[in-house]
C-alpha cells in the first residue's frame, strides 16, 4: 500500500475526525458556503469556514490500484497547479501558517469492479485545528467512491498560493446509480480526443456513464474485426472510424475516471449504413425518406434503412457485430436500440410483403428479430437496454412477455412521467431520458432542407421553430425535473437513473461542450443529491450562483461550457433573481 506508514502513523487523528463526522452525518446544511462543491454533497458540514494553505510538497497516500493510482497522480497535479480564482473571492480566514501536508485515502474494498450499482459513497474531512501537522482524509468503500472524494477535494481547493477549505466534514453518496450522457457519433463524427474530453467532464460532475450511440443509418464508424466492411464502407471516411485500439483507449480513460462506457448498436431500425456493405439484408436503404404522396414516410428523418428479419444473412452479420462489440466493451450493459421501427420501410421489401400477405404482422417481424438476437446478448453475460419503443410503440412492438425484466432494462424518451410509470408498472428497471426535459439537441430547428415552415410572413407565430422537441431545454428545466414524479415508493425503486442525450443532426465536436455543459451538470446534481433541500423545497434559486461558479471552473479546466448568466450576476449574488435578495 502506497503511504502505508504515513496512514498508520496518523490513524488516531483519523479516527477522531471520523467520529466527529459520524456525529454530524445526519444533517444536511442548506447554508450558502463561500466555497461549494458540484454536485452538492448529500451532507456538507462546515461550521466555521476557514482555509489552510496546501504544502508545495503535498502528498496523497492511498492503496495501490490499477485505476485509482493514476487518478491520484492526476488529482495531485491538479490540486497543486490549478490555482482556481473564484469569481467572488471567498471571505475566509486562514487557520494557521502550517500547511496541509497530505491527503490520506482509505479504501475498504479495492477489488470491486466498476459496474452498475457499485458503491460510490465516500467520507471526507479536512483539518481544522492549529497543530504541528495537518492532514485531510477520504474513506470509501471502493476505489470508485475514492475517486468521487478526490473530485470533491479538488473543488475545495483554490487560490495562489494554493489553499483548501479547512474544518469540512462531508459524507456523500448518490441517490441514483445510473447517471449519464448519451452522445450520437453516427450522424456527425467526433474524434477520439473529443470523446475523451466528454468523459473527463463526466467525471468532474460525478456522472458515471458514457452512453455511446455509435451507429445509425447515417454512418457506421465502429470497426468490427469480423465484419470490417461495415465501417470500411459505412463510415464517412477512413479518418472517421473508431478502431479497437481507439475503443480500448476510451474505455481505459473512463475506468481511470470512474466512468463506464455503455455501447449502443441501434437495430433493427436506424441501420441504413449497414447497406453499404450488405445491401441484401437492409430494406428501403438509400431511398428518399419521404417520397411524394407517401404516407407515412420511410423513416423518422432522412437516412432510411432497416434490417430485414426474414433474411438468414441478417443474423450472421448481427451476431458478429454483437460478439465483437461486447468483446471490446467490458461493461455489463449492452444497448440494443430497437427504437422507431418504420412500417413503410419494411413494407417496401418483397419478402416482407409476402410475409404480411400470409397473415404475418410487422410486430411478429420485430419479435423474430428480438428472439434471434436477445439470447445471443444474454449468453455473453450482458443485460440488454432497449429504447421503450420495443414494447410501447403504437405501431410495431413485441409482447413484453418476450423481454424478461431480469435481463432487460428500458430507456424511456417519450411521454415523460406517463411512460416511466407504464414501464415500472410492468416491472422493468428504467433509465429516464425524457425528450421533454433531457434532450439537449432540442430547440435548434429542423435540419431538413427546402422546409416551408421557415418561409412565413412577418408576424407569424414561429411556434417551436421547426424543432420537433422544442423549445430549448434550459438548465433550470432539467434541474427541476423529478424523474420519479408520480411513482409510488416501490415503483421509484425501479428507476435506476437518467441520461441527458445529445443527438447529432446539428451537433459535432465544435459545439459538443456548449450543447452539453453546464446543462448536464444540472442533471448531475439532481441525480446525485436531488433538487430539494431537507425541507422539501426546490433549491434552484441557490443553485444558480453555484452552477455559475462551477461553469467557470469547468471552463478553466478546458471544458467549453456555455454561460448561463452575465458575469455581472455572479459578481452580484442574488441581484439577477426574480425576487429581490433582501425581500422576504
Amino acid at each position: 500500500m502506497r503511504g502505508e506508514k504515513t496512514f498508520s502513523s496518523f490513524l488516531p487523528l483519523f479516527l477522531i475526525s471520523i467520529s466527529f463526522f459520524i456525529f454530524i452525518s445526519q444533517t444536511t446544511a442548506t447554508n450558502y458556503y463561500p466555497i461549494n462543491v458540484w454536485p452538492k454533497p448529500t451532507t456538507f458540514h462546515w461550521p466555521n469556514p476557514k482555509s489552510i494553505f496546501i504544502s508545495p510538497n503535498f502528498t496523497i497516500s492511498h492503496p495501490y490500484h490499477r485505476y485509482l493510482t493514476p487518478a491520484v497522480d492526476r488529482y495531485r497535479r491538479l490540486i497543486l497547479s490549478e490555482n482556481h480564482r473564484p469569481i467572488v473571492s471567498p471571505a475566509i480566514n486562514l487557520t494557521s501558517l502550517i500547511p496541509l501536508q497530505s491527503l490520506i485515502i482509505s479504501v475498504s474494498d479495492v477489488t470491486s469492479p466498476l459496474a452498475h450499482g457499485v458503491n460510490e459513497s465516500y467520507s471526507l474531512s479536512t483539518s481544522s485545528d492549529v497543530s504541528s501537522s495537518a492532514y485531510a482524509y477520504i474513506t470509501a468503500e471502493t476505489v470508485w467512491g475514492a475517486m468521487r472524494g478526490l473530485e470533491t477535494f479538488s473543488q475545495l481547493v483554490y487560490g495562489n498560493p494554493t489553499r483548501v477549505a479547512a474544518g469540512v466534514y462531508i459524507h456523500d453518496l448518490p441517490i441514483f446509480t445510473h447517471r449519464g450522457v448519451m452522445l450520437d457519433t453516427s450522424r456527425n463524427f467526433y474524434g477520439v480526443d473529443h470523446v475523451l474530453r466528454l468523459i473527463k467532464a463526466l467525471s468532474m460532475n460525478k456522472l458515471n456513464v458514457f452512453h455511446w450511440h455509435i451507429t445509425d443509418s447515417h454512418s457506421f464508424p465502429l470497426v468490427i474485426p469480423s465484419e470490417p466492411e461495415l465501417a470500411g464502407k459505412g463510415a464517412y471516411g477512413n479518418e472517421m472510424m473508431y478502431s479497437p485500439a481507439d475503443v480500448q483507449k476510451i474505455v481505459e480513460y473512463g475506468l481511470e475516471r470512474g466512468v463506464r462506457v455503455l455501447p449502443e448498436i441501434d437495430m433493427p431500425a436506424h441501420t441504413g449504413s449497414w447497406a453499404e456493405a450488405y445491401p441484401e439484408i437492409v430494406t428501403c436503404a438509400n431511398m428518399f425518406w419521404w417520397p411524394a404522396g407517401s404516407s407515412p414516410a420511410l423513416a423518422a428523418e432522412p437516412g432510411t434503412g432497416q434490417l430485414n428479419p426474414l433474411i438468414p444473412k441478417t443474423y450472421e452479420v448481427v451476431k458478429n457485430v454483437i460478439q465483437d462489440t461486447i468483446a471490446m466493451f467490458p461493461d455489463s450493459l449492452f444497448h440494443g436500440g430497437a427504437d422507431e421501427i418504420n412500417s413503410a420501410c419494411w413494407n417496401t421489401d418483397p419478402s416482407v410483403q409476402k410475409f404480411v400477405a400470409s397473415n404475418g404482422t410487422l410486430s411478429q417481424l420485430l419479435e423474430k428479430f428480438i428472439n434471434n438476437t436477445l439470447p445471443e446478448i444474454i449468453s455473453l453475460n450482458r443485460t440488454v437496454v432497449y429504447w421503450e419503443d420495443v414494447i410501447l410503440s403504437g405501431n410495431v412492438k413485441v409482447n413484453p412477455s418476450l423481454l424478461s425484466p431480469q435481463n432487460v432494462i428500458m430507456q424511456t424518451w417519450n411521454g415523460g412521467p406517463t411512460n416511466t410509470k407504464q414501464l415500472v408498472t410492468s416491472g422493468y428497471r428504467v433509465i429516464v431520458s425524457s425528450a421533454d426535459y433531457y434532450y439537449l439537441d432540442c430547440g435548434h430547428g429542423s435540419f431538413v432542407g427546402n422546409d416551408s415552415r421557415y418561409d412565413q410572413p412577418p408576424g407569424t407565430d414561429q411556434g417551436n421553430g421547426g424543432s420537433w422537441c422544442g423549445p430549448f431545454k434550459t438548465w433550470e428545466t432539467i434541474y427541476n425535473y423529478d424523474i420519479t414524479y408520480g411513482l409510488t415508493d416501490d415503483e421509484a425503486q425501479l428507476v435506476i437513473g437518467g441520461e441527458v442525450a445529445l443527438w447529432s443532426e446539428q451537433a459535432d465536436s465544435t459545439v459538443m461542450d456548449s450543447r452539453i455543459w453546464p446543462r448536464a451538470s444540472a442533471m448531475a446534481e439532481t441525480l446525485w443529491s436531488g433538487n430539494r433541500d431537507e425541507t422539501g423545497m426546490k433549491r434552484y434559486a441557490e443553485a444558480t450562483d453555484r452552477l455559475n461558479e462551477w461553469r467557470y471552473r469547468m471552463v478553466s479546466r478546458g471544458i467549453g461550457a456555455e454561460p448561463i448568466q452575465p458575469l455581472w450576476c455572479l459578481k452580484n449574488p442574488g441581484m439577477c433573481n426574480t425576487v429581490h435578495p433582501f425581500t422576504s
